[in-house]
């Protein structure tokens, strides 16, 4: 009888315990939530669509090729890694400027003020490792 009574009280205690709510530790968390307009969206460029898209001067000519997007530790400044010159990635020179320098002219990516040649005069860009 007292077995019984030991097993009903220690069934009875498993239940009670899985039946309190869980209460999550640590410092609680806010989200501030951003209305956004889906028509802003729509007429932007998607970074699946920015990667491998031509870069154009001024004069439309061709001097460079998106190769990655990076973003900062903080998320505040967006950068472009630029592959200028070389052929399937022999004699590629990478270069690095800010994202906001890019303009979309005319469904083109444009880069006022730079030429091919003052592309390359940048300081090469080497990805970490």
């Amino acid at each position: 009888m007292t077995r019984t009574f030991v097993l009903a009280a220690c069934a009875a205690a498993v239940a009670a315990a899985l039946a309190t709510p869980v209460q999550a530790q640590g410092v609680p968390q806010t989200l501030a939530l951003t209305k956004i307009d889906p028509a802003t969206l729509a007429t932007g460029w998607r970074t699946t669509k920015i990667v491998g898209a031509a870069v154009v001067g001024e004069t439309g000519e061709k001097i460079g090729t998106v190769d990655d997007l990076i973003v900062t530790a903080d998320g505040k400044v967006p950068y472009a890694v630029l592959s200028v010159g070389g052929f399937l990635g022999v004699g590629t020179h990478y270069v690095v400027v800010l994202a906001s320098a890019l303009e979309v002219k005319n469904r083109d990516l444009r880069l006022p003020g730079a030429t091919r040649e003052s592309l390359r005069l940048l300081p090469g860009y080497l990805y970490a490792e």
